[in-house]
């Protein structure tokens, strides 16, 4: 399986070239690693949804187009003597061996917070030697993540060296403490300080999910799957019944959504 793997492999990459390569796709060859940014995290946005729809079928669909843009950017290097995808392949291979001494080496590691700690320490010492300035803690979170995302991961490396509440109770306590400043912000009408005040009180929130070991940037974004299929059921009641949003109270739209509620936990009973 690994050899057929490795074949497949080889032909994408050659497709590549041909595609960038003289007589190949016009558009295809405009392209640079800025331009191609978009399509890269829309593809991984992607599989993330086929994930959440649970079609393996959808999902290999757009696992295969996540690697294409990998192959893609690796090409655009290797045209410009940067790095080859072998060579990508390689560096990540290593890393990996690295990084995972429990498994390929003497260290042990029992469980996953023991394997994660063991992780953060061997980044932290990679980059103390690599760094020509000092490091921080909070390293190795990329800025473009989603907000939410990006918070709790900040907030996993700080209590990975021991900034963190001891327990859920500091955190619940910070979230009543931020939630009063933001409701005395909002008497004051500035806007900025509104803006900070709701940024902290989003922040505390996240927290609380780290706590409850639950991802702040799954629960959102399942909380807006929810809305969005009971809004759309809400919609189609209303239409089913000769009307539409915007010619009904809120009353009414206030009783068909708590329809669409009812029905969708229904469902999934």
């Amino acid at each position: 399986m690994a050899e057929a793997s490795g074949e497949q492999f080889e032909a994408l990459v050659r497709l590549m070239e041909r595609l960038r390569g003289t007589g190949g796709c016009p558009w295809d060859r405009e392209q640079t690693q800025q331009t191609l940014k978009p399509f890269l995290i829309e593809e991984a946005y992607e599989v993330v949804e086929a994930i959440d729809e649970g079609d393996p079928k959808q999902m290999m669909e757009e696992l295969g187009d996540l690697l294409f843009q990998v192959v893609f950017h690796a090409q655009l290097a290797a045209e410009r003597c940067e790095f080859t995808i072998g060579q990508v392949l390689a560096a990540t291979t290593e890393k990996m061996v690295r990084r995972h001494p429990h498994v390929f080496g003497n260290a042990t590691a029992s469980t996953a917070r023991e394997v994660l700690e063991q992780w953060e320490e061997l980044k932290r010492k990679e980059r103390d030697v690599a760094a020509t300035i000092p490091v921080s803690a909070l390293d190795g979170v990329p800025r473009e993540l989603p907000a939410l995302l990006r918070a709790q991961r900040l907030q996993d490396k700080a209590s990975r060296v021991g900034f963190d509440w001891p327990e859920i109770s500091g955190v619940t306590a910070k979230i009543e403490e931020e939630l009063g400043e933001l409701k005395d912000a909002m008497q004051s009408a500035a806007p900025e300080e509104i803006e900070r005040e709701l940024g902290d009180v989003l922040f505390s929130l996240v927290n609380l999910a780290r706590f409850l070991n639950l991802n702040a940037e799954e629960a959102l974004r399942k909380g807006i799957m929810r809305f969005t299929s009971r809004f759309r059921r809400m919609e189609e009641a209303l239409r089913q019944d000769g009307s539409r949003l915007g010619e009904v109270d809120l009353e009414e739209m206030e009783r068909r959504w708590l329809q669409a509620k009812r029905r969708e936990s229904a469902s999934s009973a």
